[in-house]
């Protein structure tokens, strides 16, 4: 089977792009983590799909792959490369487009060289993350090995523990990462960000990401950490999140209220897969 695609990236957070509406598509986790390979494959962090709509509300359906083969609701990073690739590949001319998702829809809007994506509410009780507790709470005590480490735990269309830092060049990133992506008390696994507060505007974030491991930006994280900052108070409604692949902007009035989250998003180049 031979597949079109194109490479894409959001802040150095990077995708195989798939139309799945122009060319057949049916992958198997070995074919996804194949080409996730960055040596032996296309390499990335994340198969996207770009398939029909599901309903009438919706022009588009987005399926996201991680690395490790697995399908995942929702990445932020990817919205914003989804909206591009429709547009640069004139499936869509509008500037606002609605997207079904596994984990609901989102609306996604084209202004310049920006994406701005409609995240929608963060979820905060744990069932719904989901996250092993008896209560919703804004700080959780986690069991790491011989330490307790607290942790905000918020899912943005998919599950993230929150840990704050002082120093995000001194975060534990590659050790304490793997460990509560695969802690007990989260059933599907979790996102581990690394937070660090500049001042009430600005912040610096490491994401560990499940199935893919640690990645220069992430969109659902920068989201999660800026939810968790806010309902920690240190925060104000609209926050520059510093990452390693860039500048994300984030902003969240709180409550019921949706997250909204403006970046960039860039083809890199296009090609083909013998698969």
């Amino acid at each position: 089977m031979k597949l079109k695609f194109t490479k894409m990236e959001g802040l150095g957070n990077d995708f195989v792009v798939i139309d799945a509406i122009n060319q057949q598509v049916d992958l198997t986790e070995e074919q996804i983590r194949f080409m996730a390979r960055r040596h032996f494959g296309i390499g990335c962090d994340q198969v996207l799909l770009v398939e029909p709509p599901r309903d009438e509300h919706t022009q588009f359906y987005y399926r996201i792959f991680n690395a490790d083969g697995g399908e995942v609701p929702q990445c932020g990073n990817g919205a914003r490369c989804f909206a591009r690739f429709v547009r640069e590949k004139k499936l869509t001319d509008k500037d606002v487009i609605d997207v079904g998702t596994a984990a609901g829809p989102i609306r996604l809007y084209m202004k310049d060289d920006q994406v701005i994506v409609n995240m929608g509410p963060p979820v905060l009780e744990p069932e719904r993350i989901p996250f092993r507790a008896t209560r919703t709470d804004t700080s959780y005590s986690l069991q790491v090995e011989k330490q307790l480490i607290p942790v905000s735990v918020v899912s943005m269309g998919n599950p993230h523990a929150v840990i704050m830092v002082d120093k995000i060049s001194l975060a534990p990133v590659e050790t304490i990462g793997p460990l509560i992506e695969n802690h007990e008390r989260f059933p599907e696994r979790t996102n581990v960000g690394f937070l660090a507060v500049r001042n009430r505007g600005e912040i610096d974030l490491r994401v560990w990401e499940r199935g893919v491991g640690e990645t220069l930006a992430c969109g659902t994280g920068a989201c999660a950490a800026v939810v968790a900052g806010r309902l920690r108070g240190l925060l104000d409604e609209q926050v520059k999140v510093h990452l390693k692949g860039g500048d994300l902007v984030v902003s969240w009035k709180g409550g019921s209220e949706p997250v909204w989250m403006a970046g960039p998003a860039n083809l890199v180049y296009e090609g083909e897969i013998e698969l």
